[in-house]
């Protein structure tokens, strides 16, 4: 589990946001440290490692300026269960108390979903046998019977097979290595795939918390029989059906379940978004301010860490970490009750987005858009391509819209070039075909783009 972030160094870190994410250095600084720290505590005597807690982080700005992608890009990097969640989702009816452990739960699973795939990719040599028998089995069933060994003669040609079983036995060789090949992928077999039938499962009565009804659903599927379903599909169709229904028969998912637990309390991070929303005033006590606070007490214990109870098994939340990010507009992060400001003792300021950034956004990224545009005409046999006036006029426009109607950040930019782009889109293939090439320049981008700079009113255009 530590070989990987032993070599994630925090400027290695740093370094790969750098690939995705434009500017903010502090907040990348900030959680390379955070993330690099879960290496040293694992690493530190066992005495001392249930002591070390992480220092979770608040990230403070507008939106679209890199929040979100920050804490995605970390946790792929890490190759850590990563789960978001809207604070502002708990304010709802029934998100009290119990269900904010849903977060936890929904972060196993992603653990779980994480390590079964490992496994299965671990057994994934065997499994590739097991289909090619059970695909060999209906194309040439098996016939069994003892017959002579294949003696060679003195040309070192194999003899006449002596009896049914042999030539059953060459026979099904030959095609194993078609199979291998792929000459079959065509060709109509019957395969039987396993279905469990799990029924749907109402109480009638009290209310019933997610995991009970999780465990009784569980419960009653173990119990129902696994009926197998005949289909008739391709060969290719069929490796792909039984590849991972033999992959799973390989895999013990007991172990896969214990390492996804440890994996999620060690390495796990939890992105709370627009915890500004449950912030409350402190002249206000009574209204939606009261339930605003009761949300915050009820994610006050799975920061301070807890033990919470999952179809799995029960995970400990003291060592996950969590980044909390909103844009404190209306609110400030001294709203937060006491409590909950001292589980997110490190507080990071993103900046909001400059022409200059915007450009950089076009240009270095490895997804940015003017790449995904030009990757999605190039599948059309259509070459795209920006001169670097283009860019920054492009760049220009998207920070002078963002100025004047509403800061929606780096989104801006998707309107802006879908605004530009779309009658190319729309024209490819029928109009422009395959083998064209296009070439924006600051003058197109300026006879296209010079309504949406004019028009004051832009609601057609916000996101």
């Amino acid at each position: 589990m530590t070989e990987h972030l032993n070599r994630l160094t925090p400027r290695q870190i740093v370094f790969e946001l750098d690939q995705y994410i434009i500017g903010q250095n502090d907040a990348k600084r900030n959680v390379a440290i955070a993330l690099r720290n879960r290496w040293r505590r694992m690493n530190s005597p066992e005495d001392i490692q249930r002591e070390i807690i992480p220092n979770n982080i608040l990230m403070i700005g507008a939106t679209g300026v890199g929040k979100t992608e920050i804490a995605r890009r970390l946790a792929k990097i890490a190759d850590a269960p990563f789960v978001k969640v809207e604070a502002s989702k708990f304010t709802e009816v029934g998100y009290v108390g119990r269900d904010v452990e849903s977060m936890v739960r929904d972060l196993v699973e992603q653990a779980v979903a994480m390590v079964r795939t490992q496994k299965k990719e671990e057994v994934k040599i065997k499994a590739e046998q097991a289909v090619e028998d059970i695909i060999l089995d209906a194309l040439i069933p098996p016939v069994h019977g003892s017959g002579p060994s294949k003696p060679l003669t003195d040309n070192g040609s194999e003899e006449m097979p002596h009896s049914d079983a042999e030539l059953n036995q060459r026979t099904r060789e030959r095609f194993r290595e078609k199979i291998r090949n792929g000459e079959l992928d065509g060709r109509k077999i019957e395969i039987e795939v396993q279905q469990n039938q799990m029924p749907n499962v109402g109480m009638i009565g009290g209310a019933v918390d997610d995991v009970s009804m999780m465990n009784i659903q569980e419960m009653i599927g173990n119990m129902m029989p696994r009926r197998g379903k005949k289909r008739k599909v391709t060969v290719e169709e069929a490796r792909k059906l039984l590849l991972d229904e033999e992959a799973s028969k390989l895999i013990d998912m007991d172990e896969v379940k214990l390492e996804a637990i440890k994996k999620a309390e060690n390495l796990g991070i939890i992105f709370i978004d627009e915890i500004d929303k449950v912030a409350s005033s402190r002249s206000s006590s009574s209204g939606p301010d009261v339930s605003r606070e009761g949300v915050q007490r009820d994610l006050l214990p799975i920061v301070e860490g807890s033990s919470v109870n999952t179809k799995h098994g029960v995970i400990q939340t003291d060592h996950i970490l969590f980044i909390a990010a909103g844009a404190f507009h209306v609110s400030k992060p001294s709203d937060l009750i006491p409590e909950l400001q001292g589980r997110f003792p490190i507080r990071v300021e993103l900046n909001s987005l400059t022409e200059g950034d915007f450009y950089q956004i076009l240009k270095a990224p490895k997804n940015a858009l003017t790449k995904q545009y030009s990757a999605m005409m190039a599948s059309e046999g259509v070459e795209l391509e920006f001169e670097d006036g283009a860019l920054r006029e492009i760049a220009r426009i998207a920070f002078e819209v963002n100025s004047e109607v509403e800061n929606i950040g780096a989104r801006r930019l998707q309107t802006v070039m879908s605004s530009l782009l779309n009658d190319f889109m729309f024209d490819i293939p029928d109009v422009i075909g395959d083998g064209s090439q296009l070439a924006v320049t600051a003058e197109m981008v300026q006879e296209k783009l010079s309504a949406l700079v004019k028009n004051r009113d832009l609601s057609q255009y916000i996101l």
